[in-house]
């Protein structure tokens, strides 16, 4: 299902636990970094060689908000919502990306370049509002900061 350099680092990972089924959501990770989301292939694919069955691999992806069955774009932003963000101006971010990206919360830009998403506290309370893309944190946010942030990435 993967390319041979891909399978070598699902094998490490495997290899790494004393129980083949703690590899799960690191093999979850290794699926969605290659494909962009979780699909029902991966899905089979893990559980056979993990020995599960796909309902249990499934279990986990649906359950952590890392993981996403559906294509989520080159660059996923995700903006805290909590009080701290709240009172520091999240929601003009997010109705600033909204307006910019035209997309609302959920959807994915027509270029598949973006998805915009809401979660719940990034843990940059001092620092609000925050926003991450992908793995990488910004803090102290306006919309500006945001502009010249998106305007960077390749």
């Amino acid at each position: 299902m993967f390319s041979p350099e891909i399978e070598k680092k699902i094998d490490n990972t495997i290899e790494k636990y004393p129980h083949k089924r703690s590899a799960l959501l690191p093999l979850i990770h290794i699926a969605q970094n290659e494909q962009g989301h979780i699909t029902e292939e991966a899905i089979a694919y893990i559980a056979e060689r993990l020995d599960l069955v796909p309902v249990e691999v499934y279990e986990v992806a649906t359950f952590y908000s890392m993981y996403f069955l559906d294509p989520i774009g080159k660059y996923n932003l995700q903006v805290c919502r909590t009080i701290s963000c709240m009172l520091c101006g999240a929601y003009d971010l997010i109705e600033h990306l909204q307006n910019k990206l035209n997309i609302k919360i959920g959807q994915v830009t027509s270029d598949g370049r973006f998805r915009l998403t809401e979660v719940e506290c990034l843990g940059s309370c001092s620092t609000a509002p925050a926003m991450q893309i992908n793995f990488d944190y910004h803090e102290n946010l306006t919309p500006e900061k945001v502009d010249q942030i998106l305007a960077k990435l390749p």
